[in-house]
């Protein structure tokens, strides 16, 4: 009789407490209510059951605790009686705030904020060297001033990518009178040193990746959202590509790349990347520069919206102010209204199209409106033309050639040090141009090359 060999149990869940604060006079893209349910969605994807959630309203954070002395006792006694092992809160705290819920709440019990679990979710999500780089700095730099316990602490939460936070042997090193935190911080910002370095090596192989691109002329599409949107599931129903996607948030992470045919035998190159959320902490934007740069280098951005989703405008609203928070607003945008397959009237769909700019009503999962969405980038790409008047360096020959060959020239002329050209390019182009524009008739010396705002005709 073959002995039955006993199959590895799953770990239990932890078990999270949420809280929430109501802060008066500050401007919140989502409710109380909806920023809380996000919240949840992600202690789920972190592998977290909620068991619970307390909110409060208050004028401002108390100093010490955040929430006010009251609030702290009753999440103690709630967190207590639900077993709950750890304690969400849905802001950012400050090194004190953690610290004195910490010491208020007992030994038992985590405190956490929003920016640590999203990054505990990057952790999880990032399998390229690349991505799990770009998660180490980022949570190096979210610990580094919350540094109060043993170095142990920090190793355990580590994105990888580079070996073991711990490994460079800093506490033998340890000078007179040095504590051991100052030993840590010092470890840390060496590690930091180096991965900052290996990331600059992956942005100049991404550089000269995006100049191969550029000289084979095909244009690139940059697919942006909020997270679970349905991007990696569109970009597979455009390119018949195997992407993997599930209906969590920040289910991808990794930039993926793939070639799409529009229609008239046009081809693009069309990327999906990591997906945008509410209070995206800084130090994630930080991190995720060379990523962020696929999107502000595009030549168009499809800007995919879950239209199914109850705040579907505030989850717009939120992609909208972290573009230009990367320097990605001034590209050209077309908006896929996502998720039609789950209305239950698909009409609402089109009839909110007029409240988003260049707007498609599709469901990638079902196909439906594909073709439309593919004839609107088609047109963005290789039909709209927009009026431009730029002064080139005569050393931007690349770019003189590139006006000439793809552009509408109506007039030239040729001045020291440059030529001044205006006519029409195709809007994939704006971005490469933008820092050359020449704005008229508005009081500058005659010119002055600025940074203008260009209307699309």
């Amino acid at each position: 009789m073959a002995k039955k060999i006993p199959q590895p149990t799953t770990p239990p869940r932890e078990r999270a407490f949420l809280v929430g604060v109501d802060i008066r006079g500050k401007e919140q893209i989502l409710t109380l209510e909806d920023s809380l349910l996000e919240l949840a969605l992600l202690a789920d994807t972190a592998g977290v059951d909620v068991v619970g959630e307390l909110t409060q309203k208050l004028s401002h954070p108390n100093v010490e605790t955040y929430i006010g002395p009251g609030k702290v006792e009753e999440l103690k006694a709630l967190a207590e009686e639900t077993l709950a092992e750890v304690v969400i809160f849905d802001d950012e705290l400050n090194p004190r705030h953690q610290r004195e819920l910490e010491k208020a709440l007992g030994k038992n019990i985590r405190v956490i904020d929003r920016t640590a679990l999203i990054l505990d979710i990057f952790a999880q999500h990032a399998h390229t060297k690349e991505g799990m780089l770009q998660v180490e700095l980022a949570q190096y730099e979210y610990n580094l001033p919350r540094l109060t316990r043993a170095w142990t602490h920090l190793e355990r939460q580590a994105g990888g990518g580079g070996g073991r936070a711990g490994s460079t042997g800093g506490v033998g090193l340890r000078g007179p009178g040095e504590t051991q935190i100052e030993v840590d911080r010092r470890a840390i910002r060496k590690r930091m040193a180096h991965i900052k370095v290996e990331l600059e090596k992956v942005e100049a192989h991404r550089t000269m990746y995006r100049s191969q691109r550029k000289r084979s002329r095909i244009p690139t599409v940059a697919l942006v959202g909020y997270t679970n949107a349905g991007k990696s599931t569109l970009l597979n129903r455009l390119s018949k590509a195997d992407v993997y996607v599930a209906d969590q948030l920040f289910a991808t992470l990794d930039p993926t790349t793939r070639r799409v045919q529009l229609p008239g035998d046009n081809l693009a190159l069309i990327t999906d990347t990591v997906g945008f959320i509410q209070k995206l902490p800084t130090s994630v934007v930080a991190a995720f520069h060379a990523t962020l740069e696929e999107i502000a280098e595009a030549d168009l951005l499809l800007h995919v919206v879950d239209i199914s989703h109850p705040n579907a405008l505030g989850q717009f609203q939120a992609v909208q102010e972290t573009l230009e928070e990367i320097g990605a607003s001034h590209i050209p945008m077309v908006t896929a209204l996502n998720k039609m397959d789950r209305l239950k009237n698909p009409e609402n769909a089109r009839k909110v199209l007029e409240q988003f700019p260049k707007s498609v009503a599709i469901s990638a999962l079902a196909g439906t409106g594909i073709n439309d969405l593919l004839l609107l980038v088609q047109e963005e790409l290789f039909e709209a033309y927009v009026p431009v008047n730029v002064r080139l360096p005569y050393k931007e020959g690349a770019l003189i050639s590139l006006f000439h060959e793809l552009g509408q020239v109506e007039r030239v002329e040729h001045e020291r040090g440059g030529v001044q050209m205006q006519g029409r390019l195709p809007g994939r182009l704006l971005a490469q141009f933008s820092a050359f524009q020449i704005k008229p008739n508005n009081g500058h010396k005659n010119g002055e090359t600025l940074t203008a705002d260009v209307e699309e005709v």
